[in-house]
């Protein structure tokens, strides 16, 4: 199976970042955060994927073009008469990327209808360019698998913005709570599971919204099953959590790296 992972926004609430880079390529401790999401699927054996280029897509082109560049020691000769370069303890994925520009101005669900041609007759992953999760990819395959419907989404529960005091009979604080889990409702977490049918739902072209009417759509026919994860999740759409996300990386154990 496949992994499409949309890459090809504009990250504007990151605009101090995403100047000169587009922001799956903002770094989490030495590696881009697109790096971090792939690493998950490799670990589960999934190391296909088909990324959704456009602004500044040439840079992601250009990251892995260098991976080897970027991932190794190197030596370059310059006393041989065409040059020479060596890389040393090459530091290589199991990865094949396949990188296609779906335009500038394209959302979301016009992305993944242009990369249909590099897909094959099989269902197929999705997720963002720019969230992190533990989530354990097998048993999201597995659940999609039974339900026998188009499509799965992992829901997820966000934590809160604030902190929360838990309150005893008499006021009197009983415990405080770091960022506790939001109001109890689940959320999209971006991480889905997609048969070949989904293609029927994108008959916008490049004006498609994926968020919006095709998801409504699978949900009015009843065609969407929820994949519940508990466990940690964190999308990178501000500067804070990107310096939330550099705090847990820098850590013992990083709650998504799972590899």
């Amino acid at each position: 199976m496949k992994v499409v992972i949309l890459a090809g926004g504009f990250g504007t609430r990151l605009a101090e970042e995403t100047v000169g880079i587009p922001k799956p390529l903002i770094a989490i401790g030495e590696y881009p955060i697109l790096w971090h999401i792939m690493k998950t699927f490799s670990h589960y054996g999934f190391h296909e994927f088909v990324i959704c280029l456009g602004y500044k897509g040439y840079k992601i082109k250009e990251y892995f073009a260098n991976y080897f560049l970027y991932h190794s020691d190197v030596t370059f000769d310059f006393s041989q008469a065409d040059g020479e370069t060596v890389y040393h303890s090459k530091n290589a994925e199991p990865w094949k990327v396949t990188l296609v520009d779906t335009g500038l101005n394209t959302q979301t669900g016009g992305r993944i209808k242009r990369i249909r041609p590099y897909l094959d007759d099989e269902p197929f992953f999705l997720t963002y360019g720019d969230t992190v999760a533990d989530v354990n990819i097998k048993e999201l395959l597995k659940q999609h698998q039974v339900s026998k419907l188009i499509g799965t989404v992992t829901a997820v529960q966000p934590p809160g913005k604030w902190g929360a005091l838990r309150l005893g009979s008499k006021s009197e604080v009983i415990k405080f709570e770091e960022k506790p889990a939001g109001d109890g409702g689940w959320i999209n977490g971006g991480y889905f599971v997609l048969k070949q049918d989904i293609f029927k739902y994108l008959d916008k072209g490049d004006a498609t919204v994926w968020e919006r009417e095709p998801l409504e759509k699978l949900a009015n026919d009843k065609q969407l099953n929820a994949y519940h994860h508990r466990g940690f999740w964190q999308p990178m759409d501000t500067l804070r959590n990107k310096r939330e996300l550099e705090g847990l990386w820098s850590s013992p154990n990083p709650p998504w790296k799972i590899w």
